[in-house]
């Protein structure tokens, strides 16, 4: 879907269009905003925002550390979600950084790293820890006036410990992620291996439950999402059984199908260290695109076919989006890189931005 937005960014006029399940507000060089959290030698934790040319456009420094990010889809303004289990997350001005708000979660509640924005612009949906049940999942409902976000609700993700939350193509119906596992307030500490609940949710923005569905392996936590324009879901895993088993670590929802693997060798699947980062789909190339930073491997199938187009070394990979020519990713422990994935060889080459500490994921902006 292409349409123009009235925004400023500095001097520059931008115009926005989706890729891959990305906004991209694009100045007159063609060249997207990458969003992402990001700490220094320190462990000072950071809200960044640069050009893929290595230009720096604000490093605000926020007290939590952060996960995912979200603009706005008519104002230059981002939430940077707070990594689980965090308490803050952060409203960011992309023109200069400016933190225009601390949203603190309700009593008794904490962020799980991801969130969504309506398409109206009107309401962000945060995924949330109950704690006085830990791991009932929730979406916070917040509400936006302006510059600021009001907690306005919440709703049921029908599961337990939900981690990422997407859209649809259709704009209205949510994805969940739901990692099925129990944890208590301030705790990464799992508390249920046993008896994981993970599952995929699909649901109305009331909370009407449209369909839930699990995988094979009880203790496979389904994590993070990527969703094509056609609605086809992939999600990607972190398995938490024994470390001789061999997990579904990438699924797949083609509409009118069934929740099931995603046909990867399992020669890849072993090597994957029984844990996925983050998942992008590229739409204009069909290509869906993997990191598994605990394996220092980045992987890319042919998202109809299943054909491995790349199986690459990349040190503590982590987040992973998708822009005109083929796929940004960043590391956590070197440099990052743009991957051509134009032609049939698949060409990466590194990017002029600060090298290592960057969080697992990538917003293009």
């Amino acid at each position: 879907m292409l349409r123009r937005q009235a925004l400023k960014l500095g001097s520059v006029v931008l115009s926005a269009l989706t890729l891959g399940g990305w906004t991209l507000f694009r100045n007159k060089a063609g060249t997207p905003l990458l969003l992402s959290a990001r700490d220094d030698g320190d462990g000072k934790h950071y809200a960044v925002g640069y050009r893929l040319d290595g230009t720096q456009v604000f490093a605000t420094e926020v007290g939590q550390r952060c996960h995912d990010i979200i603009n706005h889809p008519e104002q230059p303004i981002a939430l940077f979600v707070a990594r689980r289990p965090g308490t803050e997350s952060y409203l960011i001005d992309l023109r200069d950084g400016r933190l225009l708000q601390t949203i603190t979660s309700q009593p008794n509640r904490h962020f799980y790293g991801h969130a969504v924005i309506h398409k109206s612009g009107e309401w962000l949906y945060a995924t949330e820890n109950d704690t006085t049940d830990p791991g009932r999942g929730v979406l916070g409902v917040y509400r936006f006036d302006g510059e600021r976000l009001s907690h306005a609700g919440e709703i049921s993700t029908h599961g337990i410990g939900p981690h990422q939350v997407s859209w649809m193509p259709d704009g209205e119906t949510l994805v969940v992620a739901n990692g099925g596992i129990r944890t208590e307030a301030e705790s990464r500490v799992e508390m249920n291996l046993d008896a994981m609940q993970p599952s995929l949710v699909l649901m109305q923005r009331d909370g009407t439950l449209l369909s839930k569905e699990v995988l094979s392996q009880q203790m496979n936590s389904v994590r993070h999402l990527a969703i094509a324009a056609d609605g086809t879901i992939v999600a990607g895993q972190q398995f938490m059984g024994a470390s001789h088993e061999t997990a579904e670590l990438l699924a797949i929802k083609r509409p009118g199908q069934a929740f099931e693997a995603f046909p990867v060798p399992e020669q890849q699947l072993q090597s994957m260290a029984h844990y996925t980062a983050s998942v992008a789909i590229h739409n204009e190339l069909r290509l869906v695109a993997l990191t598994a930073p605990r394996a220092n491997r980045l992987f890319i199938w042919d998202l109809d076919s299943a054909q491995v187009r790349l199986d690459a070394p990349m040190p503590d990979c982590a987040g992973v989006g998708a822009v005109a020519d083929g796929f940004v990713v960043t590391s956590g422990q070197g440099r990052c890189r743009l991957y051509d994935c134009r032609k049939p060889e698949l060409i990466g080459q590194p990017l002029q931005l600060p090298s290592g500490l960057w969080d697992n994921h990538l917003h293009l902006a």
